[in-house]
């Protein structure tokens, strides 16, 4: 049998190489390599703690983990690493058992299924990925709302619509917080899937059992950064949930991001002329000289649909399937990792292009009546004044329907009308889109004293998740290695989703 597999003595036949290959994943989980290192250096600990390897045989397998933690850091693990071997978990093996001169790398999978080693390693990939989706939320996050100081101190007016038609008069910054609002709970979503990931420790569980090896496993958790070892092993080695909450978390924030890049997308367009998207972020046309189009937007948008599907495919592979390891939690795997990575790609790229939007206060301002906007603050006006709703949206409908046939905004002669109608001296109601907004005095409206209390309030709940991010993670001194070494090999896994 070949030596680069994790098996073979039952057998008297040769594996058929090209199943072999059909059953590789070694192209999707490439990324996962660094944290299986990690893995494997806490299951040493494991062996050693329970007496299962003397010293010599501990510091050979340590020596053999940190040189392929560093082939992997330079980038050099990859090609060794498609020589014949099934997945990423059995290169690594077979790269620990090629650097023990003494036979000592044979010990490494004592104890230990890929079953187990797995689960764990997904585990550790999910939590960096996690706190990496957290920051990039936060990130967006401060990008909207220090645009949105900006735009308050200018007092730049849009005027926003429902169903694409003017609906009423706000801030720039009104708008800009609700678009911050959503990745502000996208970084709450990250921050408890990736709490989900450090509960419970499945390393040690082995195939499906656990074993009669005297395996320490409170070691290799505390080591790992888990709360405890897994309670059951049968469970362990099959629970792929919160793998798939960060996932998901990733899924949900991207649609987050295809929303706000869609209306852009339209604000771009000439017929609006609200925004336009710098030279950096755009791109032109082959035929047509005088096109910027806001492509990366656009990408946005459409790859929240295919991340949707994606992981609904990844849902859809746990769908009736027993209790334990079953080959198609490999195809849980491949889908869960490229929604991580193509979900956290995505979300860098619509940072930078936020970043490049300039809006055109001007015509904002100009705008932002149009379309009767004021009507809804008029019928207000008049159910203060002791007129019913029913009665006070028909009174200014008809006004808004008067001015539409004369082609003029309302006007103070509605508002005189008006009163006389409702049978009251006065109607007193904002006509001017400013009006309008200073006019607001609910919590959470668009007035400027509520967007300044809004943009206060996420400013501290901003704070007070990164910091969050740092309290629960004191203990994983590798973070930064590991994040470098998975951006390192970022770069395959990036390539093979793209082809």
């Amino acid at each position: 049998m070949a030596k680069t597999l994790q098996w073979g003595g039952r057998f008297t036949e040769e594996p058929d190489a090209a199943l072999v290959a059909f059953g590789s994943s070694l192209d999707d989980d490439l990324v996962l390599a660094s944290f299986d290192v990690r893995t494997s250096q806490a299951h040493v600990s494991a062996l050693a703690t329970g007496k299962i390897i003397d010293a010599t045989t501990e510091r050979a397998l340590r020596k053999a983990l940190a040189q392929v933690k560093d082939e992997i850091d330079a980038g050099d693990f990859a090609a060794f690493a498609r020589a014949g071997v099934e997945d990423i978990h059995g290169a690594i093996d077979a790269r620990v058992r090629e650097l023990c001169p003494n036979g000592e790398g044979e010990w490494l999978h004592a104890g230990r299924s890929r079953n187990d080693q797995v689960a764990t390693t997904l585990l550790l990939y999910g939590r960096a990925r996690a706190e990496e989706g957290q920051a990039a939320a936060l990130e967006v996050v401060r990008e909207l709302t220090e645009r949105a100081k900006e735009e308050l101190g200018a007092g730049t007016l849009l005027c926003a619509t429902t169903h694409w038609q003017p609906a009423q008069p706000a801030l720039l910054a009104f708008w800009l917080i609700a678009a911050a609002e959503g990745f502000a709970r996208a970084a709450k979503r990250f921050s408890v899937a990736r709490d989900a990931t450090r509960e419970s420790c499945p390393l040690g569980s082995g195939a499906v059992a656990g074993s009669t090896l005297p395996l320490d496993r409170e070691t290799p958790a505390r080591e790992l950064g888990f709360a405890a070892p897994s309670r059951n092993a049968m469970d362990a080695i099959g629970n792929r949930d919160a793998i798939l909450d960060v996932a998901h978390a990733f899924v949900r924030a991207a649609i987050d991001a295809s929303r706000i890049a869609a209306e852009l997308v339209i604000w771009c367009t000439p017929a609006f002329g609200y925004a336009n998207l710098g030279d950096a972020a755009s791109t032109g046309s082959s035929l047509m000289p005088q096109k910027r189009n806001p492509d990366p937007f656009e990408l946005v948008r459409a790859t929240a649909a295919e991340l949707t599907g994606t992981y609904a495919g990844a849902l859809a592979t746990l769908c009736g399937l027993p209790l334990s390891y079953h080959r198609d939690l490999q195809q849980t795997k491949r889908l869960a990792i490229a929604t991580i990575e193509h979900g956290h790609a995505t979300l860098r790229a619509f940072a930078r292009a936020l970043a490049g939007v300039q809006f055109d206060r001007d015509r904002m301002n100009a705008l932002a009546a149009d379309g009767y906007a004021v009507a809804t603050d008029i019928a207000d006006a008049l159910i203060l004044s002791g007129i019913s709703a029913r009665r006070a949206h028909e009174m200014v409908g008809r006004a808004v329907a008067r001015a539409e046939r004369e082609h003029r905004p309302l006007c103070e002669e509605d508002l005189h009308e008006l009163a006389s109608e409702a049978g009251v001296r006065t109607l007193d109601a904002p006509l001017d889109a400013r009006s309008s907004v200073n006019a607001k005095c609910t919590i959470g409206s668009t007035s400027p004293t509520e967007v300044r209390k809004s943009l206060s309030s996420l400013a501290i709940e901003r704070s007070h998740l990164s910091s969050l991010s740092i309290e629960r993670n004191p203990g994983l001194s590798s973070r930064a290695s590991a994040r470098k070494s998975a951006h390192d090999v970022e770069g395959s896994a990036s390539r093979h989703m793209r082809e």
